[in-house]
């Protein structure tokens, strides 16, 4: 019961590992507000995970989503202690044929979506004087190129970046800003990911996933689980002195 008594805010929390994520905080003791962009989804996995978790419909790539979605959140459980950033959007593609409209897409949820919300959590922090926890989920995209993974490689270094400016402003508030770098966590999310490889690569269904999970040092592709760990530790006193940081968690795949 690590997280007895605290409240947390986690996007993209209607399934995968926003939900896993959820799962755990409320195991640990939290209160948790599960935001996603769809509404259906994210009311019955709050209805699953019972009394001390809630839904807020937010779509992240809209300022006043995000503003409505926070002041119901903080409205209801009465103060926010934690954020999570974990709502994010995949594209791939070879250079040649990204579009702007996609660029724009995938820039508004992973980079301007993390910005924001860390900024409306930010303001109650701030004004409620108590300090508070923000932990984005970056990616092992975000510390390398790939080469059909521009765009959102390209993302996830800036949710880096973002977390090394964020942490060091918001500290003085004791407010610590940092967060996860994941390397290949399977889920259902995949077969959209392994589609697009299987169209560029021209490789079989099923065929990259099998190639990047046989190359991960540990054995195997990660899991939702295997981030919960991580996720809990940021959150707890035991963090108290690190901000600005970025972990990877990803079985080997990235040696910082």
């Amino acid at each position: 019961m690590r997280l007895r008594g605290k409240t947390a805010l986690i996007t993209g929390a209607a399934r995968g590992i926003g939900l896993e994520f959820a799962r755990a905080y409320i195991a640990e003791g939290a209160t948790v507000a599960l935001a996603d962009i769809n509404a259906d989804a994210v009311a019955q996995a709050a209805a699953d995970l019972g009394p001390q978790a809630l839904a807020v419909q937010m779509d992240i790539g809209d300022q006043a989503s995000i503003e409505a979605g926070f002041a119901q959140a903080i409205a209801q459980m009465g103060k926010l202690d934690i954020l999570i950033n974990n709502a994010a959007l995949f594209t791939a593609g070879p250079l040649t044929e990204i579009t702007r409209a996609d660029y724009d897409r995938i820039f508004a949820v992973n980079v301007a979506g993390t910005l924001f919300c860390m900024q409306a959590a930010a303001k109650h922090m701030i004004a409620r004087g108590e300090g508070g926890r923000i932990i984005n989920m970056a990616s092992q995209a975000g510390r390398r190129g790939e080469s059909l993974v521009a765009v959102y490689c390209a993302s996830k270094a800036a949710v880096i970046s973002l977390t090394q400016s964020a942490g060091l402003n918001l500290i003085p508030h004791r407010i610590n800003v940092n967060a996860i770098a994941p390397g290949v966590v399977d889920g259902e999310h995949w077969d959209h990911v392994d589609s697009l490889f299987a169209k560029y690569e021209g490789r079989a269904p099923g065929e990259k996933k099998r190639i990047v999970g046989d190359s991960v040092p540990y054995g195997r592709m990660g899991t939702a689980q295997d981030l919960v760990g991580m996720a809990i530790f940021l959150a707890t006193d035991e963090a108290n002195y690190i901000c600005a940081q970025t972990f990877g968690v990803d079985g080997g795949n990235w040696m910082a």
